[in-house]
């Protein structure tokens, strides 16, 4: 495995592009410097006259009441328009999460859509056994429960955040869609090559218990836009409007951003399979977005990542991962059987037999260098 350049990203991460050695999201942060923002302000403001008073909501933010949601509903009120925010109810709601959608729904109308809950925990049961993913349902929710919604109430405009090929790198020209299609879901929704279709008769799920999860028939007039590609996008600024505006941010886990990924307990269990599946983490991802915005140098952040990137979480935004274990009905050991089986162990030196530890990754020699100056 071998890291970006720049960044910590490595050249294992599904989708994205690497060019003598720096990865597609370092070489798109500097292309978005020299983007026309006051352009890209006007044609968002033209979009949203051309929807706006003609029906009861101009527009609809999907939602998790988190800190980038909560700043693309405030940015777009105070620029005169009347977004419905809509949440797909997690799999695990953490109390900050709980919170945190209660305090959003005080700035902007809130609809809640939550799927049949006995469905949903073997929808993440399955997930995890049959693609490694415990937030597989979650990721397809996210998409299609805000186009469900915006079909059902005739609203023809929806608003998503960052786009992430732009944010955390892509197959080249990704990162310039605006908007974002049927194709690009398929793409890079997450489903990693599982169909919500492919699980009707397992574990007694039937054709109706999937309908939260499918498209179905949605009016193809739909345009679902990335507002980040008109007004930049500030994880650091979002936080911050979030925070004056009464969103609480408490880190979930050790080292992380104290204010991303807080509504859903069972996060902490994805993010540790995927520092298995491809050698970085969470924290990792993170850290590159801080080193392009240089408020971290490459070495300090593989410092902190050698400590704290992949950690197991025993506690996620305060809840003991055994709670998320009871609600889907699997054991421990049935967990670290999953776990290993999803596990890239030619990343790693060493194979652990408990939670206590973590695999150790092999690490480049330019990574062993880089780390050799801060003492790790």
């Amino acid at each position: 495995m071998n890291r970006c350049k720049l960044c910590l990203i490595p050249d294992t991460r599904p989708d994205t592009h690497f060019e003598d050695g720096i990865c597609s999201a370092c070489r798109t942060y500097q292309k978005r410097l020299e983007i026309d923002w006051v352009k890209h302000r006007q044609e968002l403001l033209d979009l949203l006259e051309r929807h706006k008073g003609k029906r009861e909501f101009d527009c609809i933010v999907p939602s998790s009441g988190g800190k980038d949601s909560t700043w693309q509903v405030l940015t777009l009120l105070g620029l005169g328009a009347k977004p419905l925010v809509v949440t797909a109810t997690t799999c695990q709601l953490t109390p900050i999460g709980r919170r945190n959608i209660d305090n959003l729904a005080r700035h902007a109308t809130t609809i809640e859509v939550s799927p049949n809950k006995t469905v949903r925990a073997k929808l993440n049961r399955l997930g995890l056994e049959l693609v490694g993913d415990i937030s597989w349902c979650e990721h397809v929710s996210i998409f299609t429960t805000p186009f469900r919604i915006a079909s059902r109430f005739g609203i023809p405009l929806i608003f998503y955040g960052e786009s992430p090929q732009n944010q955390y790198g892509g197959p080249p020209g990704t990162e310039e869609a605006r908007i974002m299609t049927r194709r690009w879901v398929s793409e890079f929704g997450g489903f990693l090559g599982l169909r919500p279709s492919d699980l009707i008769g397992m574990d007694g799920i039937t054709e109706r218990d999937m309908q939260d999860y499918m498209l179905g028939e949605i009016d193809q007039n739909i345009e679902a836009h990335f507002l980040g590609q008109y007004l930049g996008w500030d994880s650091d600024r979002n936080a911050e409007v979030a925070a004056k505006a009464g969103m609480e941010q408490a880190a979930p886990m050790p080292g992380q951003w104290p204010a991303e990924n807080l509504d859903n307990a069972q996060t902490g269990i994805h993010d540790h399979m995927m520092y298995r599946k491809y050698g970085y983490g969470r924290l990792a991802a993170q850290l590159s977005v801080d080193i392009r915005k240089v408020k971290i140098s490459r070495e300090d952040a593989l410092y902190l990542a050698e400590f704290d990137d992949g950690l197991f979480p025993f506690n996620y935004a305060g809840v003991h991962y055994s709670e998320v274990l009871e609600q889907i009905g699997i054991t421990d050991t049935r967990l670290m059987d999953i776990m290993n089986q999803f596990t890239d162990w030619s990343l790693f030196t060493d194979k652990p037999d408990n939670f206590s530890r973590r695999p150790k990754l092999r690490v480049s020699q330019e990574n062993h260098s880089n780390a050799a100056k801060t003492g790790t």
